[in-house]
C-alpha cells in the first residue's frame, strides 16, 4: 500500500487530500503536513487588514476535518525534505517516510530582498495572517493621524491581485471615515504598466484599471523597482524603456503595505534538482519533479517562467484556478503511477480571478496564463464586487 504525504495545509494542500483520498485505493494511506493546525483564508487579507475583520472569520481547524475522512494530520511542520530516502524530517525531530510527495506548502516571503521590507520593518504585508493582524493594528493608529500611503507590489512579486485589492479596500475605509482627504495615496509596482497583472495585460485591463485608480485619485508608479525603505519614506526607482534609468523617487509615507517577492519554502530549498535557484519545485508537463520521479508540486510551490518585465522581474501571477488545476493533475497522475501507469494529466494553467475594487470590482481570465494565450477577457462592474461580498453593503 502507498502512503502519500502532501506538504500545505492550505487550498492546494486540502485540495490534494481530498482529491486523492477519492482516488486511493483501500488500504493507501494519506498524512497532511503543515507548520499550523488552521487554514487561513489569504485572499480575505487585503479586506481584514482595513476593516478590522477578526483572525477567527479568516480561518478553521483543519484537524478534525481531515480526521473525518480518514487523513492523518500534523501541524509539526516540515523541517527538511530527504528526497534520497523518500523521507521527511519535521520540526519537532519527527520522521514521516513516503512513497509519494505532493509538495503544495506555498511560497516563503522573501523580506530581505530589499531593506526596511516587511512587518520587521517599515512596510506592512498581506501574505499570512499573523502579518494581517500587524496590519489592521497599524491601519488604526494610521487612520487616526492619517497621511501620505503608499501600496504595491515590488520588483519579483507575483501576486499583483493583492496589492490592488489592497489600495482600494484602504480607499474605500478611508472614505467611510472622512478621511480621505488626509491620505494622499501611491500605488508602486513592478508591472510594466498598471494593468499588467503578470500576464501581460488582458482586454482593457490598462485603461480600465487606470480609470478606477484616477477615478479614486490613486497615483502611480509602474515599472518600478524598490531600493530600501526607511521608517518614513521608501526609495523608488522608476525604470523606462529597456531597462534606462528613468526617474528616482522619494516618498514619504505614513503607513504601506507591499506585496513582497516570494522563495520557496525552507524544508526544500537548495536541493539540487529539485528546486530552482529560488527555491521553487521543478515540475515536468505532469506536476512531477524530473529527477525524483515520486514527488510532485502544485499551485505557488512550482517554479514558473516569468511573466512580467525583465528588467523589473514581475513574477508570473498565481491564481486559486491554477492552484485547483495543478493539484488535480498531481493527484490524478499519482494514482497512474500507483497503477504501474505512466503520467497522463496535465494542469489547465488558465488564470480565472475576480477582485475586489470596494463598491465595485474587476474579473480576467487568460487562457493559459503565460502570453500569447488563446484567451483573454477583463471585465470590471458592481457584478464582481457582489460576487465576493459577504455582507453585500454596497455603498458608493
Amino acid at each position: 500500500m502507498a502512503h502519500i504525504v502532501i506538504i500545505g495545509a492550505g487550498s492546494g494542500g486540502l485540495s490534494a487530500a481530498y482529491e486523492m483520498d477519492e482516488l486511493a485505493r483501500p488500504g493507501d494511506r494519506i498524512t497532511v503536513v503543515s507548520d499550523a493546525p488552521d487554514l487561513r483564508f489569504v485572499a480575505s487579507n487585503p479586506w481584514a487588514a482595513a476593516k478590522g475583520i477578526e483572525r477567527g472569520e479568516i480561518e478553521f481547524s483543519v484537524a478534525e476535518r481531515l480526521e473525518k475522512r480518514g487523513i492523518g494530520f500534523t501541524a509539526a511542520g516540515a523541517k527538511r525534505v530527504h528526497p534520497e530516502q523518500n523521507r521527511i524530517e519535521l520540526c519537532d525531530g519527527g520522521f514521516l517516510d513516503y512513497d509519494f510527495l505532493v509538495i503544495t506548502a506555498g511560497p516563503k516571503v522573501a523580506f530581505e530582498k530589499i531593506e526596511g521590507l516587511g512587518p520587521n520593518g517599515y512596510t506592512q504585508s498581506l501574505c499570512h495572517v499573523e502579518h494581517t493582524v500587524l496590519a489592521s493594528k497599524a491601519w488604526e493608529q494610521f487612520v487616526a493621524n492619517p497621511g501620505p500611503v503608499i501600496v504595491g507590489a515590488v520588483q519579483g512579486a507575483s501576486c499583483f491581485g493583492a496589492a490592488y485589492e489592497s489600495a482600494f479596500a484602504m480607499d474605500a475605509d478611508l472614505r467611510r471615515r472622512g478621511a480621505r482627504d488626509r491620505a494622499r495615496m501611491t500605488f508602486v509596482t513592478s508591472e510594466p504598466y498598471i494593468g499588467h497583472l503578470g500576464l501581460g495585460g488582458m482586454g482593457d485591463s490598462r485603461q480600465m484599471l487606470e480609470s478606477a485608480m484616477r477615478d479614486k485619485d490613486i497615483r502611480w508608479i509602474a515599472n518600478a523597482s524598490v531600493a530600501r525603505v526607511e521608517q518614513d519614506r521608501m526609495y523608488v526607482t522608476e525604470l523606462g524603456a529597456e531597462g534606462a534609468l528613468n526617474r528616482d523617487h522619494v516618498l514619504p509615507f505614513n503607513y504601506s503595505m507591499m506585496v513582497p517577492a516570494f522563495r520557496g519554502i525552507d524544508a526544500v530549498f537548495g536541493i539540487e534538482g529539485l528546486v530552482s535557484p529560488r527555491g521553487f519545485v521543478l515540475i515536468d508537463e505532469f506536476q512531477r519533479n524530473p529527477k525524483y520521479r515520486n514527488i510532485y508540486a502544485a499551485g505557488v510551490a512550482v517554479a514558473s517562467a516569468a511573466a512580467g518585465s525583465a528588467e523589473t522581474s514581475a513574477d508570473a501571477v498565481r491564481t486559486g484556478y491554477m492552484v485547483e488545476s495543478t493539484t488535480t493533475a498531481a493527484v490524478n497522475n499519482i494514482r497512474d503511477q500507483i497503477d504501474s501507469k505512466e503520467p497522463t494529466h496535465k494542469a489547465s494553467w488558465n488564470a480565472v480571478c475576480l477582485a475586489n475594487l470596494g463598491s465595485s470590482g474587476i474579473a480576467f481570465v487568460a487562457l493559459p496564463q503565460t502570453p500569447p494565450g488563446n484567451v483573454g477577457w477583463f471585465s470590471e462592474g458592481k457584478w464582481t464586487y457582489l460576487s465576493r461580498c459577504t455582507s453585500c453593503d454596497v455603498g458608493t
